[in-house]
């Protein structure tokens, strides 16, 4: 260092911390207060009663640790702790089940809670319906865990860079958002449909790939790659299905009421029958059917039933007649 510039730093005078940091009036309580009045407008437009105490709705986080939990317990030497042994994998099982299962019978009980306050009704009978559905969710995972097998060595086979269903199951996105599904379904069969929502919410956000939880799905079912894939609620999916990134199984049109509100429920997106594949950027929209066995090649615009055995490409879907795409 020279000397000129050795003399100009000795020069400079630090400037103390407590200069520099300055406690700031951020107005908390305006903020606060008017908060509070936008709380007040949002309840009293929707017709909600003031909160008496407690949380209102269940909660995301907490949602999410079940899950972890679940898959850990479900696959415990693949991802449950780093530190379990097979010798103690029973254990695991029965403490992470107990644990979760206790967790989600508390998110359940807002669930119905917070249906019941919606509709106006007072049910005495919810911490019954709670544990009944809990009991019958944790009934079905001996079940729920073969599926997963399935669509686990479904994804194997599938995928000709896969070199062992443990990499497919540790590494796929594909996998995670299906264990989600897996879960997220029963619950919606169960009328737990915002805890079902937001589970698939979750796997959304981890993995890219959208699974509405009402979506029908048969039994080894594989994503490759995965990220834009959007399968809509009322999707009916059959047994052995295959499909690509970026695919869309959609609705083509909404209907509505005379005041435009939409019609909730009605089947609105496509049925892919057993042993179809559809190749990436393929957007399916529509009650049509695709069926048993076709091939939906890549970036094809479908909104036309299509029968077994089918091959359609983009040259071959904009040459049908009546095709919309």
């Amino acid at each position: 260092m020279s000397e000129k510039l050795k003399s100009a730093l000795e020069g400079l005078t630090p400037t103390p911390v407590e200069a520099v940091v300055r406690p700031v009036n951020w107005q908390l309580d305006n903020i606060v207060e008017e908060l509070r009045g936008v709380r007040a407008e949002w309840r009293s437009s929707t017709g909600r009663a003031r909160e008496l105490g407690g949380r209102e709705l269940p909660s995301r986080q907490a949602i999410s640790d079940i899950i972890q939990a679940l898959s850990g317990a479900l696959f415990p030497m693949r991802l449950g702790p780093n530190e379990l042994r097979e010798e103690s994998e029973d254990f695991y099982v029965g403490h992470t089940l107990d644990t979760a299962l206790n967790s989600l019978l508390t998110q359940v009980r807002l669930e119905l809670r917070y249906i019941a306050r919606l509709r106006g009704e007072d049910d005495p009978h919810i911490d019954h319906q709670a544990v009944q559905r809990v009991r019958e969710f944790a009934s079905s995972l001996p079940a729920l865990r073969r599926t997963l097998d399935h669509d686990v060595i479904a994804a194997f086979n599938g995928d000709p860079a896969a070199r062992t269903v443990d990499e497919v199951l540790l590494c796929y996105p594909g996998i995670i958002a299906v264990i989600h599904h897996r879960i997220a379904h029963h619950l919606y069969k169960a009328d737990l449909t915002l805890l079902a929502r937001i589970i698939s919410e979750l796997a959304h956000s981890a993995t890219g790939i959208d699974i509405h939880p009402g979506a029908q799905i048969g039994n080894s079912f594989f994503i490759d790659h995965g990220t834009g894939v959007v399968i809509g609620e009322t999707a009916v999916i059959g047994d052995r299905v295959r499909i690509y990134q970026a695919v869309t199984l959609g609705a083509k049109r909404f209907t509505s009421d005379e005041f435009g509100a939409l019609h909730k429920g009605e089947p609105r997106h496509p049925i892919v029958e057993d042993d179809v594949v559809i190749y990436a950027g393929a957007t399916i929209l529509g009650r049509i059917t695709i069926g048993k066995g076709s091939i939906i090649g890549g970036n094809v615009w479908l909104t036309r039933s299509v029968p077994q055995g089918s091959n359609v490409s983009q040259a071959s879907a904009q040459h049908q007649p009546g095709n919309a795409g």
